[in-house]
């Protein structure tokens, strides 16, 4: 062929792909270079191109072309040719040990390759006969030492690349599980040869810093094959010496770790131990550089203590004789969670230690209780130091130096905090409530003893230790937090970092205030007052939304004042938008627990200046600006009502009176519906072909139905008509989103039948209309909307074409697939929520089902319903009534990520069948 034939155009290729700018002739020469590797030629120009003449980057390709014929058609190569090439390839290794490096590891790797095609059968101790190869001035006729005589440190540095990749490439070959484990085993049995040359090669005062590295280099691959470590630990040992040059460092850090990190060791359990005084035995060393701060060295020295404890900590516990040791490894690593500096600025070593702290709480607990208690008498007193350690590692640094920092380092310290937060929650589990004790002491000491130096780092942190703890364990049984909450008033917010966290703090508590109404008096005005604060948006809202969902009921002394502030601060706009939707969430749930007949009249005073926003938009020329505000008001609106929900008062109420009232008035959201249902209309006169407006529109009565169900009903014929209107007039997906709420909430009501009929004869002639024209992207959507209520009375008109209708839905069945899909992600997601996964997934699953909620909610209603009606399913511990609030609870949610994992957590709790913890209605 013409490869052979032709070098010159091979070189021609190789200049083109390495040199030529081009990239369009660099993609053709890749291409003709790649097939140029798969012919049978390749064999024979692959050594042409190794000439020493050549430049590295047409060696590299020669030897990377050998490799890929080893690697992948090696049964191209006659058996007879294999100790030739076996020869040939020892030669080139050694004729370029003293470089170009990237060609001779690119050799190694293709001989590492053939060793692993021929053992065991035809190689059986290719170690052995690599290692006499590379010995200089052996007499061996098998090798061409005498060819290729250079320097005997190029030899040697080029041998540890040979033994460094042969395992690596044994990781990284395509072979088939029972093959290597079968070459994993004849390799490591050849770590008996390996092991004495490297430790050999780490003594020899002679050997150069380059040579000890590519020692250490070798070692850590070889570990990868489970070699034994009771046969490595003199070598371990020798790398544990080379810690003290700084040259070598980094190098011995990163191969103790590989060793210490290998599960495997834990079956050597004598060599194992041995090697924690030697961790031990840099104790000072990492003393002195934390103290310098000396980042990289106390970094390093960190690492291998986490290593030691963290994968050994289960065998370490169970070594009695040795507990002393384990103790002093572990306030080891208790000295590197709570390294000098501030992270991630002046240290970065912290953050790794959180892991271990994990790890040895699991080990601890999952011993019998006998065993138990020794450990926890021991462990105990560490693990509320680590509290300490962690709440002073949380702490912000001075105002002035944290305004320095780079939004990066304000972003991983943030994230830092999240995680420091996690891990308090879960030593709550060893400490119980004499943690949160240990915490109120503290912090009263802070706020009630003049003797105290007030500074406000440390009340942040006792509060961050509160809230991190508050927000996920039940503390409602706590004697502590009405304490908590006497002492909260006695802080001084000024500083915003400070009054951010007992916003969050407060929130946090949301539910132990809802059986504790009478503590509402002394939380609420700051929160009111945070509220006005523009810095202290986020946290203000959110907790202030937290109290009226969670404590709506005993609001009512208190209401006028929330909705004053709460007015005032949205006429104001003192916060963004994402924050004033959160705002009237708030509101909504603050008004549904008021008396009936008072919501109608305060929200009239809520949402009129908004109303009167909105209608000032809509009277204006349509442009950029009045459209922000028809679609801000609207999103206002929307989150109102999906949160005003007055059949939940109805539900909690012992008295007649408030139902006698529910059934004698419309609700009082369907009066401002009808009230704003002009405007509404006006509003769609002129942005009816633009999205976002018609979206917003949409939004607002989307939320309502959901919220409201048949309480809609007095709106369903005007709705029914102008969705027909926009549909046929500029196809929305979120007027066809809007209508299948529609449909499966009244399509079975005799009162709404007529109209629901009317609506779906609409926009099945235009989606009709539209199949016809060719517009099969959006026909498509309203194909996939019959098939997930599959209610065919409702296309038994005359008006309609049945024949062409059923045409075109089977020409739309493409989308069946994806539906499917959907279907089956939802009965995924609730059976591993109900106990078929572990509940650390818990939250991943809370995603999927938001996200499915937020683009598939028709679906998501429709099949989570029928998929919950299966008795037992996804648990016998939950009733049909837990399963319904489930159901409920989570449709409603749409946009709060952080509501969504609380309500998903919830149910799987209840599946699981573990008890002390709430289910509220919402």
């Amino acid at each position: 062929m013409f490869f052979a034939s032709k070098p010159p155009r091979l070189l021609q290729a190789l200049y083109q792909l390495y040199f030529d700018p081009d990239m369009e002739k660099k993609n053709i020469a890749q291409k003709w270079l790649t097939q140029a590797q798969a012919s049978a030629q390749a064999w024979h120009f692959c050594w042409c191109l190794l000439s020493p003449e050549k430049i590295p980057e047409v060696q590299f390709f020669g030897a990377s072309t050998l490799h890929t014929k080893i690697s992948r058609h090696w049964s191209d190569l006659p058996t007879d040719h294999h100790e030739n090439l076996r020869m040939q390839l020892l030669t080139q290794v050694l004729r370029f040990s003293c470089g170009p490096k990237i060609v001779l590891t690119r050799l190694c790797v293709a001989l590492a390759s053939m060793a692993l095609n021929l053992i065991p059968q035809a190689w059986s101790h290719p170690v052995a006969d690599m290692v006499r190869a590379f010995q200089p001035n052996v007499e061996d006729d098998s090798t061409a030492v005498k060819e290729s005589q250079g320097p005997p440190q190029a030899h040697c540095l080029a041998l540890l690349e040979l033994l460094t990749v042969l395992p690596e490439e044994l990781q990284s070959s395509r072979l088939t599980r029972a093959h290597r484990g079968q070459l994993r085993g004849v390799l490591a049995s050849e770590w008996t040869v390996v092991c004495p040359l490297l430790r050999q090669l780490l003594q020899n005062q002679d050997s150069s810093n380059q040579v000890k590295e590519k020692v250490m280099h070798c070692l850590s691959s070889w570990v990868g094959l489970d070699v034994p470590l009771e046969e490595s630990q003199e070598l371990v040992q020798d790398c544990f010496g080379t810690l003290s040059d700084p040259e070598l460092f980094d190098t011995a850090v990163e191969t103790i770790v590989n060793v210490l990190s290998q599960p495997d060791c834990q079956r050597y359990v004598g060599a194992l131990v041995s090697l924690v005084p030697l961790v031990l035995g840099f104790r000072e060393q990492l003393d002195a550089a934390a103290q310098n701060g000396n980042m990289e060295t106390s970094h390093g020295l960190c690492r291998i203590a986490i290593a030691m404890g963290e994968t050994h900590s289960r065998l370490l516990l169970e070594n009695s004789g040795h507990w002393q040791e384990f103790l002093a490894l572990v306030n080891m690593i208790l000295f590197c969670t709570g390294i000098p500096g501030h992270y991630p600025v002046t240290e970065t070593s912290s953050s790794l230690t959180l892991t271990f702290w994990y790890t040895l709480q699991d080990d601890i607990l999952s011993f019998d209780e006998e065993k138990q208690a020794v450990y926890l008498q021991i462990y105990r007193p560490v693990y509320f130091q680590l509290v300490d350690v962690l709440l002073h590692k949380s702490q912000y640094p001075s105002q002035e130096e944290y305004e320095s920092w780079s939004s990066d380092d304000k972003e991983q310290f943030r994230m830092y905090r999240i995680d420091i937060s996690d891990t308090l929650m879960y030593v709550y589990e060893m400490l119980g409530s004499e943690l949160l004790s240990n915490l109120y002491d503290k912090l009263g000491m802070q706020l009630m003893d003049p003797q105290y130096p007030v500074v406000w780092q440390d009340t942040e942190a006792l509060l961050f230790g509160f809230q991190s703890i508050a927000e996920t364990i039940d503390v409602n049984y706590s004697d502590v937090i009405p304490g908590l909450i006497g002492l909260i008033p006695r802080i001084n917010i000024s500083n915003v970092m400070l009054a951010d966290t007992v916003m969050y703090t407060i929130g946090s508590l949301a539910e132990w205030l809802a059986d504790h109404p009478v503590m509402l008096g002394s939380i609420l005005p700051m929160v009111l007052q945070g509220l006005g604060k523009a810095e202290l948006s986020v946290s203000s809202v959110s907790t202030l939304k937290r109290i009226c969902r969670e404590c709506r009921h005993d609001l009512g002394p208190f209401a006028q004042d929330i909705l004053s502030v709460s007015q005032e601060v949205l006429v104001k706009e003192i916060h963004k938008s994402s924050q004033c939707i959160w705002l009237m969430q708030a509101m909504g749930f603050l008004l549904s627990a008021l008396p009936v007949e008072e919501i109608l009249g305060r929200l009239h005073i809520l949402i009129g200046p908004h109303i009167q926003q909105l209608d000032t938009a809509t009277q204006q020329e349509p442009n950029p600006s009045n459209k922000q505000t028809i679609v801000y008001v609207l999103g206002l609106l929307a989150s109102l009502f999906t949160s005003l929900d007055i059949n939940k008062q109805a539900e909690s109420s012992e008295e007649s009176t408030t139902l006698t009232l529910l059934h004698n008035k419309q609700n009082p959201v369907v009066v401002m519906l009808q009230q704003v249902f002009p405007l509404i209309e006006s509003i769609l006169t002129k942005w009816l072909h633009d999205s976002e407006v018609v979206e917003a529109v949409c939004g607002v009565f989307d939320k309502s139905v959901r919220t409201l169900l048949h309480d809609f009903g007095p709106v369903v014929a005007q709705l029914s008509e102008m969705l027909g209107r926009i549909y046929t007039t500029f196809p929305q997906a979120s007027a066809l989103d809007l209508t299948s709420q529609m449909i499966h909430i009244f399509s079975a009501d005799d009162q709404h039948t007529s109209n629901i009929r009317v609506l779906t004869e609409v926009l099945t002639a235009s989606t009709l209309s539209m199949f016809q024209q060719g517009k099969d992207e959006k026909s498509r959507n309203l194909f996939d909307l019959d098939i997930h209520f599959s209610k065919p009375d409702l296309y038994l008109s005359d008006q309609l074409d049945v024949k062409a209708l059923f045409y075109c839905g089977k020409h739309s069945s493409a989308h069946v697939a994806t539906i499917t899909e959907i279907n089956t992600s939802i009965c995924i997601g609730t059976q591993a929520v109900g106990g078929a996964s572990p509940r650390s997934l818990t939250d991943h699953f809370s995603e999927v089902l938001l996200s499915l909620n937020r683009h598939y909610p028709v679906l998501l209603t429709q099949w989570l319903t029928e998929t919950l009606q299966t008795p037992g399913f996804p648990s016998a511990h939950v009733s049909t009534e837990q399963k319904h609030t489930f159901t409920q609870q989570l449709l409603r949610e749409q946009t709060n990520k952080r509501r969504v994992k609380e309500i998903v957590k919830e149910f799987s709790l209840l599946c699981r069948g573990l008890q002390g913890w709430g289910y509220s209605d919402y």
